[in-house]
């Protein structure tokens, strides 16, 4: 009976801190400024843009080359930013707002030893998340096992977020998806000069919430083996805005009035069905399944109230071979009390790799 109330407990937690930040009048709803082109069909060639088909999604990662800074140095340690341009395509800068043309990092990494027998985790941005703190908290204890952590800011978040945008809550549902093309190139390229550049013997992608579902389209589409470690993660933005509390600050009049401004006449039910429809393009079990399953580790919270249950064991089943861990708490009791559940996966998802073999 104890356990069940915890439960309860959590999920109810889940459902005040939804009420605070999104069901309150204090600050806009997501998608105030509605769907994010004049007209619906322009939207919807935009998001077959962002998401095309899957010979295009296979395409080698770009190189960048980030601009490094030391931040702190230790006897035994070191923390860098790194600055770069995204390496996202003209049309996908061109939609981009300017704050986010240039991409942030934050690298934390043992300064002994040699990389080739070191790992490193690039460490993706759940919603809200504008800052590397963090994350670089849950990345401190990893340097005892030689596991490095590279922090990637998002578009629309931190120094990147738009003027006009208020805190996480995004303007228009193409801000959605844009923030989810563009992290998901800039991940890919980050791996790849961890790789060809720093020379990391092992590499692993992570995320929670959002960043979640970010990591593991990064690491179904990584051309090698990597640990893939989504954490309190849906199978897709739908479940998020559709099912979960986020739903309750989404600005589903203002999407029905851009639709009506268009001519395009919709009750509220359709309007959502139309964001099913939309955002059912960021369904990762429609995702190749990475090189090496074995190597991925979902963590699930037990009482979930932005994410259900269903969605985490829907994605577990489509990449058959990997692993799904259940921690008990809600969502935001999960991101305070489990970081210990969360290091651990990614030190057992990347003992499940092979080291990459020398050049020489």
């Amino acid at each position: 009976m104890v356990s069940v109330n915890l439960g309860m407990l959590h999920y109810v937690l889940d459902h005040i801190y939804g009420a605070v930040m999104h069901r309150s009048r204090l600050g806009t709803p997501f998608f105030s400024k509605g769907w994010g082109g004049t007209q619906l069909a322009l939207l919807e060639r935009m998001v077959h843009d962002l998401f095309p088909e899957l010979e295009a999604r296979a395409q080698p990662p770009s190189m960048i080359q980030p601009i490094w800074r030391t931040i702190w140095e230790s006897r035994t340690a070191c923390l860098r930013e790194g600055v770069f341009k995204t390496p996202c395509d003209e049309q996908l800068i061109s939609a981009l707002p300017p704050e986010s043309h240039t991409a942030r990092v934050a690298f934390l990494a043992p300064k002994l030893g040699d990389p080739q027998r070191m790992a490193c985790v690039v460490h993706l941005a759940g919603t809200g998340d504008h800052t590397y703190e963090r994350r670089l908290r849950l990345a401190g204890p990893l340097l005892k096992e030689n596991i490095a952590t590279m922090v990637l800011e998002s578009p629309f978040y931190g120094q990147r977020r738009p003027m006009m945008q208020q805190g996480a809550k995004l303007l228009c549902v193409s801000d959605l998806l844009l923030l989810g093309r563009a992290t998901i190139e800039e991940a890919r390229s980050l791996l790849y000069w961890l790789d060809s550049e720093a020379g990391f013997g092992k590499l692993g992608i992570c995320g929670l919430s959002m960043g979640g579902v970010h990591a593991a389209m990064v690491g179904s589409l990584h051309p090698t083996p990597v640990a893939t470690l989504p954490f309190l993660s849906p199978h897709s933005a739908v479940v998020a805005f559709c099912e979960g509390i986020l739903q309750h600050g989404t600005a589903w009049e203002a999407l029905r009035e851009d639709l009506a401004a268009q001519k395009v006449a919709m009750t509220l039910e359709e309007v959502r069905e139309r964001m099913r429809n939309v955002l059912s393009l960021t369904d990762v079990t429609r995702f190749p399944i990475p090189k090496n399953p074995k190597a991925v580790i979902f963590v699930a919270a037990t009482d979930d109230g932005y994410i259900p249950n269903y969605s985490v064991m829907e994605l577990q089943n489509a990449w058959p071979g990997s692993e799904l861990r259940w921690v008990k708490g809600g969502h935001v009791s999960s991101f305070l009390l489990h970081n210990s559940e969360f290091r651990r996966a990614i030190k057992d998802g990347l003992d499940r790799l092979e080291w990459k073999e020398s050049a020489l």
